[in-house]
């Protein structure tokens, strides 16, 4: 049984502040100073060049794609980290085409991450064979899926509602129609069970700044199923994903399985980090992390709407449907989601009007939910959001 008091100790929460904003950055692991120092000073520092070899910096990206595997359900040699996730969205989004290549519908909904859709946006008009995005609503997505859709691009979580999407009942209809799969998990991967070898997903990329706390800038991860990955041919055919990456070849031969994925220069700094926070990972019961996710937010969600009439829950009600986030529309949420920070509580806000809170049981308890809706009552009582100071907008909302 995963013992979550514990698992507090090992992220530095600074004094005072309760922090339901893991959805967008995690805080720091306790190690992962320490780790990036020592990565510096012991391996940057004293084997210079030869820490590619001695430090194992070369291997760290299939050796850490296989740790975040075990949290999203995938087989072994299915997950490879390297670059930022609109990257990893463009090459999965790329081959999956190319393996459909009479179709050209790519189907999305409107809830999905803009950079996914610009992502999209984007390959459609570099390949200029006549593709076509298309969104529709949530909950429209599958009466959508038919023989021209090539390929189902979805965010399991919604960034802004929470809102979860049936990923095994959604890839059985795009399989059945004959489409391939391609899912984000940017707010799944440390929130919830992912099973993506059991839902049958083709492809999936992700994020380990958020709920797997590996540090702003951290790399990304890309997931290809085993059953296609010899077929696949990235778009973006980097050097290190080609079969011998020192031999030097000036024709590009890719490399053996998701190895081919990788594209540029492994981020090692950043790894360090990463790899600190996927030791805190090691034991945690991904059921029970759910079981307390659920806890609290229905706690959270019970504890606003008694004290804050004015607020409009706009995640699903049913914990069943929605990730680990809770977010309430309001027409002044920007204030006062700024009038929370400056109280200690940070959430953060999403265009136009949606207030938005992040709960991570490693490190957020039963006290931070009742203290957090205890003040976010007082600042909606009080109208405390009502000051010019938080109706500023800050560049990162």
């Amino acid at each position: 049984m995963t013992d979550f008091a514990a698992k507090r100790g090992l992220f530095h929460i600074p004094d005072g502040v309760i922090y339901l904003d893991g959805n967008s950055l995690g805080p720091m692991p306790v190690e992962a100073a320490g780790r990036v120092a020592r990565t510096v000073r012991d391996e940057w520092g004293e084997m210079l060049i030869g820490g590619w070899n001695r430090a194992g910096w070369m291997a760290q990206p299939a050796r850490l794609g296989d740790r975040i595997g075990r949290l999203i359900g995938a087989e072994p040699g299915s997950v490879v980290i390297g670059d930022t996730l609109s990257i990893k969205v463009y090459q999965a989004l790329a081959s999956a085409l190319e393996m459909r290549p009479d179709r050209r519908v790519i189907l999305s909904d409107t809830g999905n991450f803009p950079t996914d859709l610009y992502m999209a946006e984007g390959l459609i008009a570099t390949l200029g064979q006549g593709h076509e995005l298309v969104t529709v609503a949530p909950e429209d997505v599958a009466a959508r899926i038919g023989p021209d859709v090539a390929v189902l691009m979805l965010t399991e979580v919604d960034y802004r509602t929470g809102r979860r999407h049936d990923m095994a009942a959604l890839t059985r209809a795009a399989h059945d129609a004959g489409a391939l799969t391609l899912w984000d998990l940017a707010h799944s991967a440390g929130a919830l069970p992912v099973d993506l070898a059991g839902a049958g997903a083709d492809f999936a990329a992700g994020c380990t700044y958020k709920y797997l706390n590996a540090g702003p800038g951290a790399p990304a991860f890309v997931y290809v199923a085993p059953r296609h990955q010899d077929a696949v041919r990235p778009a973006l055919s980097g050097w290190l994903g080609h079969a011998a990456p020192f031999d030097f070849d000036p024709a590009y031969r890719p490399g053996a399985g998701v190895e081919r994925m990788r594209v540029g220069t492994p981020p090692v700094l950043q790894m360090a980090a990463l790899e600190a926070a996927l030791d805190i990972w090691e034991d945690v019961d991904m059921a029970a992390l759910r079981a307390r996710s659920v806890e609290l937010t229905e706690l959270f969600i019970a504890q606003v709407e008694a004290r804050c009439p004015n607020l409009t829950l706009t995640s699903p009600r049913d914990p069943d449907q929605r990730g680990s986030q809770v977010s309430f529309r309001f027409p002044e949420g920007y204030a006062a989601i700024q009038a929370l920070i400056a109280r200690g509580v940070i959430g953060d806000f999403r265009a136009p009007d949606i207030m938005r809170f992040g709960f991570a049981p490693l490190y957020v308890g039963e006290y931070d939910v009742r203290r957090a809706a205890e003040i976010l009552g007082q600042v909606m009582e009080d109208r405390l959001w009502d000051d010019p100071a938080c109706r500023t907008r800050a560049a990162v909302t």
